[in-house]
């Protein structure tokens, strides 16, 4: 059987800078040993790791090349850290899960092309892939990582608090300011929370595209260079954040934490793929974004698996990701992550393979918003880059905040970055 090791704590920072050193990486093992590979990976859902083995398992059958596959679970927060530090020191992993790191990844030349091997595999399709989503992990033409997971946001409700609170919400043509009164009345009557934005928690800002986006606002200019938060846009998007965390409660302010999927909240927006934490305990609904002042938008979370370049088995990681991600294993992999695959993107065929969300459900959250969403804001030095914008923006989340001044400062502290 396959081992699926989780590892409790990660280790100290190391820097995305250190990995060109790295990508020689350690010699590999003698002439004719069997290969060991291990893949990092960030979930720690027993179904998500159990599917992994099972499709392990079932490579290391007819590969006798390689004796075991180990799928490394480290914890979300301190994935991107731990991941660097291993590469850097030595350790590298043979395959990654990877997000918003996956630019310096690339940049640093600490990836393996793949576009070559998956087009060589037999009946591997590589013309089967949606390529408005493998934008994000390409370079000059070369794909260097498998986007497995395309999730759009949506916006889930629990239909049975909005009843609890006498609250209507229509789903045909949600917007912000209708889940906004309609979370305030809840948080009114119920005490329970109204919209969370998941995973926000006050400190990851990047996840506020889901909002702001629908002002028309973005963090930075197409090219990457100049910071766009004090656009009147994006003035507009944080008021209207402020006035819910402050004023009408709408939101939970800072301190206070409320998981929609245990029942504590009337909204939430968070990945399609996170579904899979439904249990059953009261009624739902699963809609597209809310629309904002500037209309419909649909905002995309993605994560990629590639081959580090400084693995010891760089050939047969290549290979095994090339069956880790063929048809068959793909259609498995998308009853938790949104596919990459044009055969596999409808409601029905995405529904055939899911436990929880209906063809509809998948078909209008997921399908009709992955051709024009755009993806959360990912730049070479994300560390960086998200902690001077999250030190500047903690001035935002005070009741008498000077939102344009914080703003400003937030550009003021991240623009030096943008420019290099």
């Amino acid at each position: 059987m396959i081992r699926t090791r989780k590892v409790l704590s990660a280790v100290a920072l190391t820097t995305v800078l250190a990995l060109g050193a790295a990508c020689a990486g350690p010699p590999a093992d003698a002439p004719g040993k069997p290969a060991e590979l291990r893949m990092t990976v960030w979930t720690s859902d027993e179904a998500q790791l159990k599917l992994l083995d099972s499709i392990g398992d079932a490579y290391r059958a007819d590969h006798p090349d390689v004796a075991d596959i180990t799928f490394e679970s480290l914890p979300f927060a301190d994935y991107n850290t731990t991941l660097t530090t291993q590469i850097a020191g030595g350790n590298s992993p043979d395959l990654a899960w990877m997000g918003d790191l996956s630019k310096d990844l690339i940049a640093s030349d600490a990836l393996v092309g793949l576009t070559d091997k998956l087009k060589a595999t037999p009946g591997w399709n590589y013309d089967d892939l949606l390529g408005s989503v493998t934008a994000e992990f390409s370079r000059d033409g070369t794909l260097y990582a498998y986007p497995f997971s395309n999730s759009p946001y949506a916006l889930y409700v629990n239909t049975d608090l909005l009843a609890e609170a006498g609250q209507k919400f229509d789903p045909a043509t949600p917007t912000w300011d209708q889940v906004a009164a309609a979370g305030a009345a809840v948080h009114a009557k119920t005490g329970k929370a109204g919209f969370v934005i998941r995973d926000f928690d006050y400190k990851a800002w990047n996840t506020l595209a889901t909002v702001w986006t629908g002002w028309g606002a973005t963090a930075w200019s197409p090219d990457g260079r100049t910071c766009t938060f004090d656009s009147p846009e994006m003035r507009q998007a944080f008021t209207f954040l402020h006035d819910a965390a402050f004023t009408t409660k709408a939101m939970p302010g800072p301190g206070t934490t409320a998981d929609f999927f245990a029942g504590d909240a009337a909204f939430t927006i968070a990945q399609v793929s996170r579904a899979s934490l439904l249990t059953g305990t009261f009624d739902f609904g699963l809609h597209p974004l809310p629309a904002g002042p500037r209309g419909k938008y649909a905002v995309l979370g993605q994560a990629g698996v590639g081959v580090l370049a400084s693995s010891k088995h760089p050939d047969q990681a290549a290979d095994f990701l090339a069956y880790l991600t063929n048809p068959v294993n793909a259609a498995k992999l998308a009853q938790y992550f949104p596919p990459p695959r044009k055969s596999l993107l409808t409601g029905a065929e995405l529904a055939a393979n899911n436990k929880v969300l209906d063809a509809a459900q998948l078909q209008g959250a997921v399908v009709d918003q992955m051709p024009n969403a755009v993806t959360l804001p990912n730049h070479t030095r994300p560390a960086e880059i998200a902690q001077k914008g999250k030190t500047a923006l903690d001035a935002m989340w005070k009741p008498d905040a000077d939102i344009p001044a914080v703003l400003r400062s937030v550009c003021a502290a991240i623009e030096p970055i943008l420019a290099k």
